[in-house]
Order: C-alpha cells, then structure tokens, then sequence
C-alpha cells in the first residue's frame, strides 16, 4: 500500500473513495460539510431521508456525489459519544470493509476525530492496520485464484504529515498477515521445518542472525522435556533463534519474545475428542506470532536488541510418544512428571526458557503460547492472558495492549498455586489438577525462569476465531508485541 498526505478540500481529491464522518447528532465534520457545499446539500438530504443516522459504525455509499471530484463519497458514523479507541477501532474497521473492495486510492478525512486520547498519528496507525485485516486473504492453498479482485493501491491522507504512522501500521499489518498465514497453513505443509525455513528466509534481508537447533542436538544437550514431546512424531522438533541486533551497542543484553510452535496437536497419548481437532493445527500461533514480530521490525529497524526464540514440535500418539506417567528430566536439570501429555506446550517451553536464559542473558522475555483452555473459559476470545510477577514489564505489556487495540488482562500467579503442581515422583507435575489451569501452566514456566524479568501470554483464545466464514488465525499478538518492543 502506499500513502500520500493532502491538505486539499475534501471536495477536490481525486480519489476511488473519500471518506468523511457525522456524528448520531447528524453533526457534519468539516470534511462532510465541505462535501456538502459543494453538492448543493446532498450530503444533508441523505441525512434527512434518514438513510444515515451516524450511530457508530454505520456506513452510506454515495457515487459519484455532483460537485465532487471523488468518485464516491463514504459517510461514515461516529456514535453520540466522544470516541474512544474501542470505538474508534471500530470506526476504522467498518470504513475498511466498506471501501477495501475499490481500486485506485482511498482519501481518509478522519483527522477531525482526534481528540485528547487520540492522537491524529494513532488514527493514521491504525487505519492502515484496519486497511491490513480488510484486505487479507489466505489463497495459498486453493486451486483457484479470483484474477477479478480489486482492492485499492493507495491511501490518501488529509490533515497532517503522518506518514511516519501510517508506515508503521503498515509494518505491524505486514506482521499480522505473515502471522495469520502461517497459522492458517495447513499442518502437513507447516511443520516444525517449515517454521525453520521461514525464519532462513526473513534472514535472507542480512538484518537477522538464524540459528536452528534439531531434535538430536537438542537431545543430547539434555533438554528431555522438549524431546520428551518431539519424539512421538515422524517430524523432527526445532529450535529455532533469530537475532536482531539494532542497537548501537551489538552487545547490550536482548529483549526476547518466545513462541510455542505446536504444529499440530493430536494431546499424544492423552488424545483429545475428534471434534474440532482439525483446529489444532493453530497451537503454533505463538511460533507465529514470533515471526510476524519480526517481520514487521525488519520493516521498521528500530534501534534495539531483540532475540526471537520458537519451540516447534508436533505432538502425536505414536508408540513411542510419552506416556502418562513418565517422568522426564529438563535441561534445567529439574524432573517433570508427565501426567497429561496434552500439556506439551509448557515442556518444549521450559527447555526454551532455560536455554535462552543460559545462552542470552536477556533483558526480558516474553513467552506467547496457546496454553490452556482454562484461559479461553476466563476471558474468552477478547482479551490475551497476561501473568507476571514483575510489574515494570506488566506495565509495559499492559501500555502496549492498549495503544494496539491488541487486549490483554492480567491474571493471578502467586506462590499459593505452587502447590498444586506437587509431584510424588519427580521434582514438579506438568500439570495441576482441574482448578486454576492457566495459572498453574504460568506458574509451571515460573520455575524455570530463573529470575529473569519474565512475562507469559496465554492466546488460547485470542489467536483464532473457530467455525464459520470469520474461521482462521487472528494474527495476535503482533500488534501488542510489536508496540511493546517499539517502546523499549
């Protein structure tokens, strides 16, 4: 997509499509009364007829408007009340939908919304993000490609040079859809290797350092958690670390985000119901979530530091998988009772925490994991997840959800849960029991933090969106990820 800044009339762009807004009171923002002058008040008999009523979101097309060199004009609502970002996301979202289907260029005269929570360049953001989402399509593995789809080329930008932002929303956009297709891919093409070769081919920019680490190194390395999960598949598991070195100082310790790359989960040997499970392939949406973060840096080069880390392995029921009832040791060195081998993630994520810790020394990490279904029971599929102890990094995770749109919400992990993961027979369960799920699968991590600022998102919910036409990966949390590394 490429962007322009006008300061023209809203009457005189040329464009496919202006965009203009009145509120629930039928107010006319400057834009729209513009428009209206120069059609001689069709703008204000459209209002009168009651084929527009402002209320939030809601969108009237009007082609070819007399006096007006735009080819359509698109009303588009504000509500009654002053928008917040909530609002204002879903303002942006519906003038994307309702105008993503034009070619040429698009002309945004939505400068006018900013208020004292939103900042003109935040409304450019995320109107380039909204423009993202309305024009993804996942055809990778159709037969059949729709040569006749328009979509626009260009967006146009009234009011101030925000260019900057709107380049930036394009990149977090970029990083949503890389994302959304990997999630998206079918397993028997997405594979722990092909997550490796996707991170080989982000590195061919010169801009990333690659390491991938097999299955049998990792094995003998002694990371028994992992392999524990990796060897009931004919797939070899991988580790996967990718480099980015933007600061001034090569050397300064790295903020490292982490992604469980589960490419399909069949729950091994603790076999989950067949109903749905075709879903499974999106418990690599973390892994996914990773690479969208980096693509979109790669795009912006902020000056930081920042290793991103995948643990991928499939987990299958083969003969040789784990049983209930192993016991396993992890890299750390500590013994893990394996009581439901459905709870993989939380293995092949300890033996990854462990070695970017030994290996690293980061700043922080940041784990992103389609963990548990206690946590889409919580919150559902509106808000991420959260648990941490350390409340500087709770702050930030928190500060970059809600400049993104991308939600989260934080939950209990306090030492009173420990408890529950209490093993007869090895140093800790990977599981604790039916109650509080989510917080024993975060405090499972805990252990193996070694007291590295640590933060865990659970986007068990949040990832995807299942049946129906909206079925498919959601590409989050790049938009949290990105902005939270942004800022450090």
């Amino acid at each position: 997509m490429q962007y322009q800044i006008s300061t023209n009339s809203a009457a005189d762009v040329q464009a496919s499509c202006i965009v203009v807004t009145l509120d629930q009171s039928g107010k006319l923002s400057d834009a729209a009364a513009a428009i209206n002058n120069a059609s001689n008040g069709f703008i204000q008999a459209r209002i009168d007829d009651k084929d527009i009523s402002g209320k939030l979101a809601q969108t009237l097309l009007l082609p070819a408007v007399a006096g007006v060199k735009a080819s359509r004009v698109l009303l588009v609502g504000t509500g009654k009340d002053a928008l917040t970002r909530s609002s204002a996301v879903k303002v942006l979202n519906a003038i994307a939908s309702a105008s993503s289907g034009f070619s040429g260029s698009i002309a945004l005269a939505l400068n006018e919304l900013a208020n004292d929570n939103l900042s003109e360049e935040w409304l450019a953001e995320q109107s380039a993000m909204a423009f993202g989402n309305a024009l993804y399509r996942f055809t990778e593995t159709k037969s059949k490609q729709d040569d006749d789809v328009r979509q626009p080329d260009s967006i146009i930008w009234l009011g101030s040079d925000v260019s900057a932002a709107l380049n930036k929303g394009e990149a977090v956009a970029q990083g949503v859809a890389y994302a959304k297709t990997l999630g998206n891919m079918p397993p028997n093409i997405c594979t722990p290797s092909y997550l490796a070769e996707q991170a080989q081919e982000l590195a061919a920019s010169g801009a990333l350092e690659v390491t991938i680490l097999d299955e049998d190194q990792l094995e003998e390395m002694g990371a028994g958690a992992f392999v524990s999960v990796a060897k009931g598949s004919s797939e070899p598991g991988k580790m996967i670390i990718m480099k980015y070195n933007g600061a001034a100082d090569k050397n300064a310790a790295a903020h490292m985000i982490l992604g469980k790359g589960i490419t399909f989960d069949t729950g091994g040997i603790s076999l989950k119901p067949g109903l749905g499970m075709d879903e499974m392939k999106y418990d690599m949406c973390g892994a996914a979530s990773v690479l969208g973060a980096m693509k979109s840096l790669l795009a912006l080069k902020p000056a930081i530091n920042v290793i991103g880390m995948i643990t991928s392995a499939e987990n299958m029921p083969a003969g040789h998988a784990s049983k209930p009832g192993d016991v396993v040791a992890s890299l750390s060195g500590k013994t893990i009772e394996i009581l439901n081998t459905d709870a993989e993630g939380r293995l092949v994520l300890c033996d990854a925490l462990t070695y970017g810790i030994d290996n690293f020394k980061p700043a922080s990490i940041v784990d992103i994991a389609t963990l548990t279904g206690a946590c889409m029971a919580a919150l559902g599929r509106v808000n991420s997840g959260l648990f941490t102890t350390d409340e500087v990094l709770a702050g930030e995770l928190q500060n970059a959800a809600s400049h993104s749109g991308d939600k989260v919400w934080r939950l209990p992990l306090e030492d009173d849960y420990q408890e529950l993961l209490d093993s007869n027979f090895a140093d800790i369960a990977n599981i604790g029991g039916p109650l509080a799920g989510a917080t024993t699968a975060a405090c499972f991590l805990a252990r193996f933090t070694e007291g590295t600022p640590w933060a865990h998102l659970d986007i068990a919910g949040t990832a995807w969106n299942t049946g129906g036409k909206t079925k498919g990966a959601t590409g989050r949390p790049v938009p949290l990820l990105v902005n939270y590394l942004l800022a450090k």
